[in-house]
């Protein structure tokens, strides 16, 4: 036989029908009897559990719960004692409805993560179609997307691919398909359309991009939302508030019920439940934007945001830099330069790396292996190619080896990466990396939504960086900054809490430093998972707004929900102080309080920032 799940709701359902029983039997003072020894046996268990939270220095409204308990046993009143048990045992089941429903867009990413993939054989044969798990999947694998049905890694389509609509809404938030042709890179949890295609595995299921989203899911749904900090700012006062209407009463009335009937209006469900609740839906709401926020304590922190910090490239640009143009130094040409440059930039993980080496390749050029490579980061890259050390990157770092190194004129937006062979300066190659159409518009509604003080903080030249933030609107600008100084930067900001927005890979110090560090994760969800707060899974910087306006519902919605049953309770003591709510009454009504506080937080899987975006 299985576990009964709520097993002390079953045994108080128990304990009432046997009372009944006994009621129409003509026992009802033993009906009476076994209702108080099993309240009073509730009220030890939560009353150890009240110790042990007092202990830790935590003082929760539960005691008011034990006091009702115990005085509507003294007072003989046995409906409302076994109400109250009821509303106490049946909490957990109603939490569990409740997140259940908070949580639907978490589980539903997480349900669909797919499992099997059909790899594509080439033999001497036809080709043979084999189904495995999508964890044995290798890159370079061929494999075969049926029409409808979810990509299962990380791939590019063939090249053969003319034209395909993925359904990309579970990784995006965007409803519309989106087209791709032969070449394409589709990513993981995409839905195919209506042909069926073939691509090749650009990574396995571990580094795909869907599989990252279930790993920053499951982080974030482990992460409890601040239960204690917010609704135990309300626990001391409020318990002061239901004793002293309680005692007044009995002291005006002469009668101890009249405390009984007060105690019972002033059980802590609406305070324990209704904040977590609106904690779950804020993060469900997030994810189904693309944005997966790692625990209820962030989304307090987003509200609350009064300074937000950016990286440049890749995060206020769009980081796909193009090349304007290509200075040699004498003795190498553009190709030569460029070819040099291009293959020890296959060792970068910087944004500007790809850019290098797709217009090597553009013109042809074959890239070179490295014998030793290492990057620097946020300086550069240095590697031993075709015999010769060749250094990439910032002018200081070039500098390091090549003194004459000398920076060229740029033009606004315009920035330099410098080459240099055998210590000797190679050359420069000047590129420009458009500022995202979103970013002025993005600071602008950071700044209504609470952020006194915007700040760039970027490895970059003074002249690039300043050229880009004042076309953001930008005041105040940190440029040639190592990790450290950015990392040394974030902290001497007293104006907090401090955002710090990054592109997950080159920022993750600076991210872990932040009181909330957000990555854009399209780029490298995985790599973005262990130092970021808040991943945004697509490359829209917006979604920073739609993080801290979901934090900002999610808290207003809380602290509503939680007023809501303080506000109601307390009318509600003061009334049953008059001694018009019988006990039994009382401890119902009650019920229906914690049931409204509950839906009040469910509100938050839409709160009316998303309307206000939507204008």
């Amino acid at each position: 036989m299985s576990r009964l799940r709520y097993p002390l709701v079953a045994a108080t359902v128990a304990v009432g029908a046997g009372a009944g029983i006994l009621v129409a039997t003509g026992l009802p003072a033993v009906a009476q009897g076994l209702v108080a020894v099993y309240a009073l046996g509730i009220a030890g268990v939560e009353l150890v559990r009240m110790i042990r939270r007092l202990r830790q220095g935590v003082v929760g409204v539960d005691v008011l719960a034990v006091i009702a308990i115990l005085s509507t046993v003294l007072v003989g009143e046995s409906l409302a004692a076994l109400i109250i048990v009821l509303m106490l045992t049946g909490g957990e089941a109603l939490e569990d409805f409740a997140q259940s429903r908070a949580e639907r867009e978490l589980k539903a990413l997480m349900d669909r993560a797919p499992r099997v993939a059909h790899r594509i054989a080439y033999g001497s044969a036809e080709p043979t179609i084999t189904d495995v798990p999508t964890d044995d999947v290798a890159v370079g694998d061929v494999l075969l997307v049926r029409p409808s049905e979810i990509v299962p890694v990380d791939g590019v389509l063939s090249e053969e691919t003319e034209s395909v609509d993925f359904d990309e809404s579970s990784l995006t938030g965007e409803s519309l398909p989106v087209e791709h042709r032969g070449g394409d890179l589709v990513l993981s949890g995409s839905i195919n359309g209506s042909t069926a295609v073939q691509i090749v595995a650009s990574r396995d299921a571990a580094h795909s991009q869907y599989q990252s989203i279930v790993l920053l899911v499951t982080e974030a749904a482990a992460h409890p939302a601040p239960v204690v900090r917010l609704a135990d700012r309300f626990a001391l006062p409020f318990t002061g508030v239901a004793l002293l209407i309680g005692v007044i009463a009995w002291a005006l009335s002469g009668d101890p019920v009249r405390f009984a009937e007060v105690l019972v209006l002033a059980t802590p469900c609406p305070l324990i439940i209704a904040a977590p609740i609106a904690f779950m839906a804020g993060m469900s709401r997030s994810a189904k934007a693309g944005v997966i926020v790692k625990g209820g304590a962030v989304l307090e922190r987003l509200a609350r945001i009064r300074t937000v910090v950016f990286d440049k490239t890749g995060t206020l640009t769009e980081g796909r830099p193009t090349m304007t143009r290509v200075l040699p130094e004498p003795g190498y040409s553009v190709d030569r330069l460029l070819q040099l440059a291009a293959s020890a930039e296959e060792y970068s993980s910087h944004v500007l790396a790809s850019s290098i080496i797709a217009d090597a390749r553009d013109r042809g050029l074959a890239l070179l292996p490295a014998e030793r490579a290492e990057e620097v980061a946020t300086a550069g890259v240095a590697a031993v190619i075709a015999g010769a050390d060749v250094r990439v990157g910032k002018l200081s770092f070039v500098r390091e080896r090549a003194p004459l190194a000398a920076s060229p004129n740029l033009e606004p937006g315009e920035l330099a990466i410098y080459i240099s062979v055998d210590d000797r300066f190679a050359g420069v190659i000047v590129a420009r990396d458009r500022l995202r159409d979103d970013a002025r518009r993005t600071i602008d509604q950071l700044t209504r939504r609470g952020a006194r003080r915007i700040v760039m903080l970027t490895g970059d030249a003074h002249a690039t960086a300043s050229s880009i933030a004042r076309l953001a609107g930008i005041m105040e600008v940190r440029a040639d900054c190592l990790p450290a100084d950015k990392v040394a930067a974030v902290a001497e900001i007293t104006d907090r809490p401090v955002m710090m927005v990054g592109d997950g890979v080159n920022d993750a110090p600076v991210l872990a430093a932040a009181d909330v560090g957000i990555a854009m994760g399209a780029r490298g969800a995985t790599a973005a998972s262990d130092s970021a707060d808040v991943v945004i899974l697509v490359d829209d910087l917006s979604k920073t707004v739609d993080a801290v306006v979901i934090g900002q519902d999610s808290v207003r919605i809380a602290l509503q929900s939680i007023w809501i049953g303080v506000v109601l309770s307390v009318l509600l003591m003061v009334i049953a102080a008059t001694g018009v709510i019988p006990a039994a009454v009382g401890a119902g009504i009650q019920e229906a309080v914690d049931l409204v506080c509950i839906l009040n937080a469910l509100r938050a899987l839409r709160g009316r920032g998303d309307r206000s975006r939507a204008r």
